[in-house]
């Protein structure tokens, strides 16, 4: 067998797991150590591979950090009545922000890994199982014994809008700086990191302070909010962060206050940008979208209307509108006008489905929206 032919096996191994060892491809093509190397550095010459985390150049990944959970979804067949027994249609889905992201990214054709906690649980297994079949690679996720995984019980009324959420999400305090620090190879490879903020503060300031020190050329750094408590998951100090997506209530509770005209939401953006943000995104429901069009404190806000549709269910909605967004900027970085429209049609998509991710979403849907000029704030 040639030298050339051990190449391009080891090429082969390398496409089929990133993330192997040399040791691991020693063994398997009964090589030592050093002629492995000897290998790596002639596939990094040849710009097959792109660097020592053995980063394929047509495989760059958008890697999601965040929140995997079995969602439980509860919707009166009436409207509500508290105090009192009210009749139902209960349905289970795979959800979590950044699997509901991941899964999105997924079905719109990209590679796309998800760092995540998982417990040793029935729902782990199948959150694992879905998530492989998905196309998403959950291989640097944290699997955590004796413990459950992360759940989600929304209650909607019986329109599809939400009354009440409560989340059960402790295992992803395991979602350490010290973790995060240990899959810094498969984190190195991405083309764009995406958090949610289902994890800690320190956590969060761990990626926002790689983000401030880090080259040019690292993966951009966007931060999904989650809920308004969670909150409290974000650092004062937003230096760093390429985007940041939230709504109206989490705005609100940013700045500690109520936003009731289009003036003090504007003041509320232009408040949270000088706290170091590059460019801000704040959902508004059934109101469309308000976004800062450049970067920096001093960026014009646009505001582009929502799509109508009839709504069937609203879970979800949010994060396929997350992920078009992360689509767009991954194929056209610096065009957040051309992202939000993406995203909302992704979002028209998911509230007209009763799932929480649409099996109709491919990449194909977002191809005919083009990039049309801003409407004036």
């Amino acid at each position: 067998m040639t030298d050339l032919s051990k190449k391009d096996q080891l090429y082969a191994l390398i496409r089929s797991n990133p993330f192997i060892s040399q040791q691991e491809l020693a063994s398997e093509l009964g090589l030592s150590r050093s002629a492995v190397a000897g290998h790596i550095a002639g596939l990094i010459r040849e710009r097959r591979l792109l660097g020592r985390a053995y980063v394929l150049p047509d495989s760059r990944p958008v890697l999601c950090i965040g929140a995997a959970n079995l969602d439980r979804k509860m919707r009166t067949l009436a409207a509500l009545q508290m105090g009192t027994s009210n009749p139902v249609r209960s349905t289970e889905v795979f959800g979590g922000v950044g699997r509901n992201i991941a899964e999105n990214l997924a079905r719109l054709g990209l590679p796309v890994a998800l760092l995540s906690a998982l417990g040793d649980d029935a729902a782990g297994h199948a959150l694992q199982t879905h998530a492989e079949n998905a196309g998403i690679d959950l291989r640097g996720s944290l699997h955590l014994s004796n413990t459950g995984s992360g759940t989600y019980t929304a209650v909607l009324d019986e329109h599809g809008e939400m009354l009440l959420a409560m989340a059960d999400m402790q295992l992803y305090e395991q979602l350490t700086p010290a973790f995060l620090h240990s899959r810094q190879p498969q984190r190195a490879q991405a083309a764009l990191t995406v958090c949610d903020l289902n994890l800690g503060i320190e956590s969060v300031a761990f990626l926002l302070d790689e983000a401030r020190t880090a080259e040019a050329n690292s993966a951009p750094l966007v931060i999904v909010a989650v809920s308004q408590p969670k909150m409290a998951h974000l650092p004062h100090d937003l230096t760093g962060l390429r985007l940041l997506i939230l709504n109206r209530g989490e705005l609100e509770t940013r700045v500690a206050r109520a936003l009731p005209t289009d003036d003090a939401l504007r003041e509320a953006c232009r408040e949270v940008l000088r706290q170091g943000v590059r460019q801000l995104l704040v959902t508004l429901g059934a109101n469309g979208v308000l976004f800062t069009e450049g970067a920096g404190p001093h960026a014009a806000m646009v505001h582009l209307p929502a799509l109508a549709v009839e709504t069937v269910d609203v879970t979800g909605a949010g994060d396929a509108f997350s992920a078009a967004v992360c689509w767009s900027l991954y194929h056209d970085n610096d065009n957040l006008a051309l992202a939000c429209r993406r995203g909302l049609k992704l979002a028209a998509m998911t509230l007209a489905s009763s799932a929480t991710v649409s099996p109709l979403i491919s990449a194909s849907v977002l191809s005919d929206v083009e990039d049309a000029p801003s409407p004036l704030s």
